[in-house]
């Protein structure tokens, strides 16, 4: 019997090829990433099952797929995914939980420590040839905010506390009492703004969509503390962009970490440039772009198929129960 044909898109197949290339259970081709290519593509290879990333696709996409189609996520966050209309098609979604938060985490530690000593001005400063000396602060004892306590927040919990020093507070909209205790968190509240408002640094580690659109606003912008930092690895829509760049221009924050954005690739929103601002470190979406992370992704996007194939649905991150 041949093996089942696997799209998985350019940009994700670059990331996990040692994965896709070497699966003996699939056959795994890489696809163009824009909707009507890879519609084409489907047709073209009789695919069964597709590995996306982040690109929203529509209707047609969905109606492409046979039913009973896997259409995988790399990668945690799925805002991307129209559930509704897989659902309707009949097609399986699936993302890949548990295996990037690591990467994540340090990447977050790795702007939060950039941030405390200046370090891209610093590094900027000595390719122009000026020994400038900029004081920083210590990590120690400084008030970490994370808002959104699951795995990713809760591994930067762990590296924080027990690594710098720091005392973390969490932010969830469950009831405290109802969320598992976490030693590295030890202090946690379902009020955003008390969550926010001593924080040295804020971490947003939420999830995207309608729910949390712009959940920091010009007005909870405000909340916090002034010359606070924000870090944002979640996802881009959760901060209004315009908001924050004015935030950041009139003193009111010390600024910004950003690995995600609104738009991306990034492209300023109403002529407000994040990239002209000196206070602001900005990041290619690398959150999760490390070898490891990679690896772990396209194992467990390839897994949620073979799954599927099997029929063994208990075993997916299946995302659309509904569909079965």
């Amino acid at each position: 019997m041949p093996k089942p044909v696997v799209l998985v898109t350019e940009p994700e197949y670059r990331r996990g090829e040692p994965v896709f290339a070497s699966t003996t259970e699939l056959t795994c081709y890489a696809a163009p990433p824009a909707e009507d290519a890879l519609v084409q593509e489907v047709a073209r290879t009789g695919a069964r099952h597709l590995v996306v990333g982040s690109v929203k696709y529509g209707e047609r996409f969905y109606a492409a797929l046979p039913r009973g189609a896997v259409v995988a996520r790399f990668g945690v966050g799925h805002d991307s995914i129209d559930k509704a209309k897989a659902t309707e098609a009949g097609v399986l979604c699936t993302n890949t939980p548990h295996v990037l938060q690591q990467s994540v985490a340090e990447l977050t530690l790795t702007m939060i420590g950039a941030a405390a000593r200046h370090v891209v001005a610093s590094a900027t400063d000595m390719r122009k040839g000026e020994w400038r000396l900029r004081q920083g602060i210590e990590l120690e004892g400084k008030t970490l905010t994370l808002v959104g306590c699951g795995e990713i927040g809760r591994a930067v919990a762990r590296i924080a506390g027990a690594g710098y020093g720091m005392r973390v507070v969490g932010y969830t909209r469950k009831s405290p009492a109802s969320v598992p205790p976490d030693p590295h968190i030890p202090h946690m509240t379902d009020d955003l703004r008390a969550a926010v408002a001593e924080a040295d640094f804020v971490s947003l580690h939420i999830p995207g969509g309608a729910e949390n659109q712009h959940l920091f606003n010009r007005e909870r912008l405000g909340w916090l503390r002034e010359r606070a930092w924000l870090i944002n690895t979640a996802r881009g829509a959760v901060v209004d962009e315009v908001a924050l760049f004015d935030a950041l221009t009139s003193g009111r924050l010390a600024g910004a970490a950003l690995d995600v954005f609104e738009r991306e690739p990034y492209e300023p929103r109403e002529s407000r440039d994040l990239r002209s601002l000196d206070n602001v470190l900005l990041m290619p979406h690398i959150g999760s772009h490390t070898f490891e992370a990679n690896r772990r992704m396209a194992e467990r996007a390839l897994r949620n198929i073979v799954f599927a194939e099997a029929g063994d649905f208990s075993r997916m991150d299946l995302l659309n129960p509904a569909v079965l």
